[in-house]
């Protein structure tokens, strides 16, 4: 096994961790050192494949129950968007979406830097919104947990029920880009190495994760 292939699955696992923990899962952590090894759109197909392992696995892991009211307003915009988004993302440049990705998570880190005590009203209006926006923005830039996460924690949900939730849209919205990622052909043969590793990494990521998580207040 060559050391940069060992690397990123190790990286990858800290991502799955922290993003089991997170309960926003991943790809804000991923997507970023993932281009260290793959072309960004490739990125995008590989992003998919491991969320929906890691999403089986968290749905497995985590069994204390659903929200059905945030699986309804969240769930079903993020899916609708997450294909638009996806679709989309086809036809901008790829240095056009790195730039727009690098943005985001400059944009996001300093808002919670600066505005710690923000809160978004747990309103169905609010929950459709940040489906909305986290669907699109998973589509296009391969990540949009952190925009979800923000609107979960306005309901203020149990924490295991927030990360099997979370991870229920999450594979609703993965499964489904993961389709039109493969018609706009950003999932190519010679990243199986990666993606048969990331299956693996998914489950062991997200089995730490729940370790850790039952040691950590609500």
């Amino acid at each position: 096994m060559d050391f940069s292939f060992l690397l990123f699955l190790l990286l990858s696992l800290l991502a799955e961790v922290l993003g089991t923990v997170g309960g926003f899962g991943s790809s804000v952590f991923f997507v970023p050192f993932a281009n260290i090894f793959i072309d960004f759109k490739s990125v995008l197909g590989v992003t998919a494949v491991f969320h929906l392992s890691s999403n089986i696995s968290k749905l497995l892991l985590f069994k204390d129950g659903l929200d059905k009211r945030l699986l309804t307003y969240i769930g079903i915009p993020a899916v609708v968007f997450v294909i638009i988004g996806g679709i989309l993302s086809k036809y901008i440049d790829e240095t056009v979406l790195k730039l727009s990705f690098a943005i985001f998570i400059i944009v996001t880190s300093l808002f919670f830097l600066l505005f710690r005590s923000f809160v978004i009203r747990a309103t169905n209006r609010n929950a459709i919104a940040g489906g909305t926006v986290s669907g699109f923005l998973a589509g296009v830039l391969g990540t949009g947990g952190a925009v979800r996460g923000l609107t979960m924690v306005a309901f203020n949900i149990e924490k295991s029920v927030f990360v099997a939730t979370s991870a229920a849209i999450d594979f609703a919205v993965d499964f489904s880009r993961t389709v039109v990622y493969f018609f706009n052909g950003y999932i190519h043969a010679e990243h199986a190495k990666y993606m048969v590793g990331l299956l693996v990494i998914g489950f062991v990521g997200s089995w730490i994760g729940k370790q850790l998580l039952q040691r950590i207040s609500q």
